[in-house]
Parts: structure tokens; sequence; C-alpha cells
């Protein structure tokens, strides 16, 4: 195979115009949104993993620093891991600088993602609450609003009316635990998970670069401490630079590539129940019986909760964990009693110590790492991707990657959210 990048056909403008145009012609002239080329022996950058911090990763290597020879390989299909797999939660009112500057980064580029993409990613600022159900919980909320009103990041704390002014449905006089008041961020909210992935690819596709599915890694070649290939089942590509960018699966390839990573992998489960007419139009947070609770455009109500309490790799999940989920929500939110579940899955996530992040050099010359989002990737693709593709393109994390380094697990350097901030959703 030739190693010079070959040009790709244009999947074409998005527009009211190229709808009626191919409604005129029976829709006959739609082309692919992206390609599906063999891969080549060698490219500049190969990331691996085709979700969405991945291919936000290749889009910016593009946008930002003119870098097009680039392979996305995956496993499975595009968007089949955590991508598809979440509940499309987005905000930003995170407690610590560093996580602060990155989501907002991520929310603010949700903002426009739709147009710089030329692709319907569905984004909704339909408000996201998070509601304080206990003393601590006002205090932490309170004081996060603050240190958000520090960083720029529009929060404000609001009180139980006004709580039950958003959510006409919830019972803030719940048995267990009150509705004592919320922190309410009106620009959160959420978007199309497939069409954030499916955005991302075309776009990549329509740069040149390569997205190649079903191209399972088996193994990564280095000489000298410095990466040369990676091995799977579609054959040898060599590789200046390559970013891991697999989610539950980092400490697995790394482990490849010859280091370890201080991470677990744990089953993070969501349902969603029949869809009801429109009832609910704000995300909802409830950390101290830990669930969490949205309305899809189809009317399903999509809930989510916590991680299993064993590492393991199902995309399943536990029943336990589903009945613990709803017998808290039903306090708050009696009418979900009412509900049927339609369908049930899990994620793998990826948890650091200090559930935060990591995007940094590695002890392997040229390979970059991209992991550790937990619970909260979804809401971090296109900040994430910023970041990552200007790590890879220097070599160096610039601003927003700079905190996350594998060095501050030894230095002791956490920025620890699941503790100061109560949860890290």
């Amino acid at each position: 195979m030739s190693d010079t990048p070959k040009a790709q056909s244009k999947s074409g403008h998005y527009s009211v115009f190229a709808i009626a145009r191919e409604a005129l012609r029976l829709h006959s002239g739609w082309r692919r949104a992206w390609a599906s080329p063999q891969p080549r022996n060698k490219y500049k950058v190969v990331i691996i993993g085709a979700g969405g911090h991945g291919l936000a990763t290749a889009y910016y290597l593009g946008k930002n620093y003119g870098i097009t020879d680039v392979a996305v390989i995956e496993k499975g299909w595009l968007g089949g891991g955590n991508t598809g797999r979440n509940t499309t939660i987005i905000r930003s009112n995170y407690l610590q600088d560093p996580s602060a500057a990155i989501y907002d980064k991520a929310l603010k580029l949700y903002e426009n993602l739709s147009q710089d993409l030329n692709y319907n990613v569905m984004f909704s600022p339909r408000g996201l609450l998070m509601l304080a159900q206990t003393e601590h919980e006002i205090r932490g909320y309170k004081r996060t609003a603050h240190a958000n009103s520090l960083q720029g990041v529009a929060t404000q704390y609001i009180d139980a009316k006004r709580v039950k002014e958003l959510v006409p449905i919830i019972n803030i006089d719940g048995p267990r635990y009150p509705v004592l008041g919320g922190l309410y961020q009106e620009r959160g909210g959420t978007a199309r998970h497939d069409a954030v992935a499916w955005g991302y690819a075309r776009a990549c596709s329509d740069m040149g670069m390569h997205i190649i599915q079903n191209c399972e890694v088996t193994g990564v070649e280095t000489q000298n401490g410095e990466v040369r290939a990676v091995n799977t089942g579609k054959g040898r590509i060599e590789c200046d630079k390559l970013a891991i960018v697999v989610a539950g699966h980092s400490s697995h390839v790394a482990d490849m590539a010859g280091f370890r990573l201080p991470i677990e992998s744990i089953a993070l489960q969501a349902l969603v129940s029949e869809p009801i007419k429109p009832c609910c139009d704000v995300v909802i947070m409830a950390n101290t019986v830990h669930g969490y609770l949205s309305q899809s455009d189809k009317g399903e109500m999509v809930i989510g909760g916590g991680t299993d309490s064993f590492n393991n790799y199902s995309q399943r999940g536990s029943w336990h964990h589903v009945e613990e989920t709803v017998r808290a929500l039903i306090e708050t939110f009696p009418m979900l009693s009412r509900l049927k579940m339609l369908r049930q899955w899990g994620g793998i996530v990826d948890m650091t110590g200090d559930r935060s992040p990591i995007l940094s050099t590695t002890p392997v010359k040229n390979i970059f790492v991209n992991c550790g989002w937990g619970t909260g990737g979804f809401k971090a693709i296109p900040g994430s991707g910023w970041a990552m593709a200007e790590l890879v393109a220097k070599g160096q994390p610039g601003p927003l990657a700079a905190d996350f380094g594998l060095d501050r697990f030894v230095e002791g350097r956490f920025i620890d959210e699941s503790v100061a901030a109560g949860v890290a959703h």
C-alpha cells in the first residue's frame, strides 16, 4: 500500500437546499457520511479508539494544527463504546480550577458544535440542576457557586421554591431527603451521543483521515523507548505518534506498550423508561441518593446511577444497582413508580484515584494517553479533544491539559473532584 495520503470524497454540505434537492431526486445523491478505507502501512498519528474523545482529538489535530495524516482505529464500530452508552449530561460547574476550565471549554464548543461540524448534534441547553438534600450539600454547592463565579463559569445556588418551579414533578418534602435547594447551571443540558460521534467522524473523513473499524489492536511495538508501530487485526501499522484513547480498556493497551496506568475499570449502568408525554425539561442530579434523570426527545426518562462495587468489564451492569437507583429516585419523583423500564445497559468507565482524567505524555516517547474520565466523559468530549490534539501536536500539554498529567500521582498533586464536590459526574 502507498504511504501517501489519498484524497477522500467529500460527504457534501448539509443544508435545507440539499434536503430539497435530494427530495426531488428520491434521495439518490446522498454520499456516505464517512469513508471506510483499508489501513495504509504508515501514518503520522494513530489514534486508538473511535469514540467521542478519539474522534474529537483527530478533528482538532486537523482543524487546529493541519495534521491530517491520521488513522483512528476501533476494535468494534464507531461510537459503540461509552460514547453510545451514557446519559448525555453536559455541564461545567466543577469545583476545582483545572476541571472547570476543561469542562467549560467543552461546553463552549458544544454550544456551536452543530455549526462547526455541519451536523446536528442536537445540543439542548435545557439547564442542569444538582439537588441539595442535606445541609452538607447546601454548604458544598454554595462553595462551588462561589468558585465558579471566580472561574467565570455561570452557575447559581437556588432555593427549594425555585427548584419546584423548574421541576413541577418533584416532591420537595421527601421522607428521607427533602429538597433544600440546588446548584443550577442554565447553560447545561444534553446532546445526542451518537450524533456527536457521527459528526466528528464525518468531518475527520472529509479532511482525509482514515477511520478504520473492526480493527483490534493486538500489540504496540517500541524501540529504544519510542513508539514504532501498532499490530492490529488488519496488519501492522507504523506511526510517528500514538494516542491511546480507549476509556475502560486504557490499562490493557498501556500494558502492551510496557507501562502501567493508575486506573480501574468498573461498569456504570443506565436505563430508560417507556416514553411518556413531556414532563421534565431540566436535567436533574440527586447526588445524595446517587441518581440522575432527564427526559429524551422521544419521551423516555433517562436514568443513571452509581458504578458497580467491583472491577469488571461488563456492558450490562447489575440488577441490584438498577433497583437501588430507582428506589431512591421514586422518593423524590413519585411519578416514576408507575413507569415500566424499556431497556438497560452498562458502560466500562475508567476511574482514577482522584476521579479526574489523565491527559499526558507517557514513559514511552511519542505515546500519549487520554483516559480516566470515569463517569463524566461525554460532557468533556470537545474540550478533551481540543486539549489532547494540542498535546499530540506539540509533544507537551497546553494550559487545559497541564494539570492532568501522570506525574500528579507521584507528586501527590491530586485534583479531587469526588471528595471536594461530593460527586464526580
